[in-house]
């Protein structure tokens, strides 16, 4: 099997225990509340894949424009969400 293949079945598979766990969890959960927990889940998650692969020594090499594109997307993605 290609890597590629493994990693978009796992992907897709993540994908929907996402779905499954967050309607297990939000039974008695506000969904404002079950998202900001979440989120700071995916965040701690994020940073340690950051730390373990040592990407943030980039960080001071991102200019402003791409900076502003990131925030940008991460608005996006806060409205997608409340959408």
């Amino acid at each position: 099997m290609e890597l590629w293949l493994l990693y978009a079945a796992l992907a897709a598979t993540f994908a929907a225990l996402t779905t499954i766990l967050a309607k297990i969890g939000l039974k008695e959960v506000d969904s404002h509340l079950a998202t900001a927990i979440r989120t700071v889940v995916v965040i701690i998650f994020a940073w340690l894949i950051v730390i373990i692969f040592e990407s943030h020594h980039g960080i001071r090499n991102i200019d402003g424009r791409t900076w502003f594109f990131l925030i940008l997307s991460g608005f996006s993605t806060g409205g997608s969400w409340l959408c």
